[in-house]
């Protein structure tokens, strides 16, 4: 139900195993209202836990097996009557946050035992979030995802590692970048690229693992004659690498499950070693998006967010380097409305895929009067809508004014979980006049909400350098040259 006033609107949050949350939301989405901002609930939900005496503390921690730690300290009502179903949207929904953003196989509920009994039900093989627990566990980190309960003060301490990657521009490097359609490379020397070129290629239903690898080889090869030797590899796609290994991968979907773990996943390794094994380093595009981004504006805290077909994210820290972090946000929930779009893949509601993609624009079409064929594939619905907003059409307005509102609110959930100072902003949702219409909307958003984040976070839009060659210097730079000395390679067979 919503309650209109002058300058606000208050939600009131009510769903069978919910609970009730009264919200006072400045701004709403023109297209729809009903938005309930993940960031607004969560601060409601904590003032009212400042205001009980008997809220308690709770920690969550995210481990992985290699010792990496994420942890959160937080309080939670006492639980008990209707506080049981706040405090379960409140953990579950930030573990989920924590689960995509950061990334571990082993989950900490530390102070309250019930709380986590919930969580280790919610994922488990038959619970509702069956899909985290086995990408998270088995597909990513290679073990069965676990729920563990321990007093607080138990609690495992913090552990979060830098990658010290990007950022290196000494020496004769390749650069390469492996999308869906084009495979692209680059020769550098450094810094300054002296060749590119984008190969068109169809690797996502490729059922056999040599097209893969033959591609890549034939990129890097064309690239290394364009150089006196190469000292350095360094590459970026789409999916999620942990030590040069793809782990989740688009570029290999169709590979059998057997295929991918035999020869997709230690594709990189093997082509090192066919390079001599110099200094070669994969990472997630949208992680060298956000280095690239980084390196462009001559900044740091840079998250990057490309609104394409999905919903892609980098980071690159305070420091200026990329860590361990997943930042796989499209994942991640910005909704707390019990009917909130679902996402045909994980099944999970309000995450930020259906909200800033092609498959917002999608969704929100019909509600702006724009009639579309509904069996119109989503990159010709955006096509049309973007036609549309090229002749300042107050249906394709509202839409993206729509997207600008969501995005405004989601920024400042981020916010909580990184330091932001720069907001790259690219993708195919974003060209055309609509992408400048995102961005007014949310820095209004964001000035009326939140006035110390829109004074903190600039948000801007590759420049031509960036578009050009940006992401190949970025990627480039990912390797260290080994100071004992350079190991190079004229090409490899």
């Amino acid at each position: 139900m919503i309650f209109m006033s002058d300058s606000t609107c208050a939600i009131l949050f009510v769903a069978e195993g919910i609970g009730i949350m009264d919200i006072d939301a400045k701004v709403k989405p023109v297209l729809d209202p009903g938005f309930m901002p993940a960031v607004l609930w969560n601060r409601a939900y904590r003032a009212r836990c400042e205001a009980d005496p008997a809220s308690e503390p709770l920690g969550i921690a995210l481990s992985r097996p290699d010792g990496t730690v994420y942890s959160v300290s937080t309080n939670v009502l006492p639980h008990e009557g209707e506080n049981i179903a706040l405090n379960t949207t409140y953990v579950e929904r930030m573990v989920k946050f924590l689960l995509w953003s950061k990334g571990g196989s082993r989950i900490t509920i530390a102070g309250n035992p019930a709380i986590g009994a919930v969580i280790a039900t919610v994922y488990s093989p038959n619970g509702k979030q069956t899909f985290d627990y086995d990408i998270m566990g088995r597909r990513m980190f290679l073990e069965t995802l676990t729920v563990t309960s321990c007093p607080f003060e138990e609690l495992p301490e913090a552990n979060e590692k830098q990658m010290s990657l990007g950022r290196n521009l000494d020496g004769c490097r390749i650069g390469f970048d492996l999308g869906g359609s084009d495979r692209k490379a680059a020769a550098v020397i450094d810094g300054e690229v002296v060749f590119s070129e984008e190969i068109e290629w169809d690797p996502y239903f490729q059922a056999d693992p040599q097209y893969h690898l033959d591609g890549i080889r034939d990129s890097l090869n064309r690239a290394a004659t364009h150089l006196p030797r190469v000292d350095a590899i360094g590459g970026s796609a789409a999916g999620d690498y942990i030590n040069n290994e793809p782990r989740i991968a688009s570029l290999f979907r169709g590979l059998s499950e057997e295929d991918f773990d035999n020869y997709a996943r230690p594709i990189f390794l093997r082509i090192k070693e066919e390079w001599g094994n110099i200094p070669f380093e994969v990472a997630n595009d949208g992680e060298v998006t956000a280095l690239a981004g980084s390196m462009s504006l001559n900044a740091n805290a840079v998250l990057g967010i490309a609104m394409g077909t999905s919903q892609a994210v980098g980071y690159c820290d305070p420091d200026g380097l990329i860590t361990s972090a997943l930042n796989e946000l499209a994942f991640a929930p910005i909704d707390y409305r019990p009917d909130a779009p679902a996402d045909e893949w994980s099944g999970d509601i309000g995450c930020g895929v259906q909200y800033f993609s092609q498959q917002a624009v999608a969704r929100l079409a019909p509600k702006s009067g724009i009639a579309l064929p509904a069996d119109m594939p989503f990159p010709e619905q955006l096509i049309a809508v973007q036609e549309l907003m090229a002749t300042d059409d107050p249906r394709a307005r509202k839409i993206y004014e729509t997207i600008g509102t969501y995005f405004g609110y989601a920024l400042a959930s981020y916010a909580e979980f990184y330091e932001i100072q720069h907001l790259l902003l690219l993708g195919r949702v974003t060209s055309g006049p609509g992408g400048q219409v995102i961005i007014d909307s949310a820095e209004e958003l964001l000035r009326q909400e939140f006035p110390d984040l829109g004074e903190q976070i600039q948000i801007s839009t590759p420049d031509e350098q960036l578009k050009r060659h940006g992401q190949a210097i970025a990627a480039a730079s990912l390797p260290q040259i080994q100071e004992s000395g350079i190991r190079s390679q004229e090409s490899a067979e």
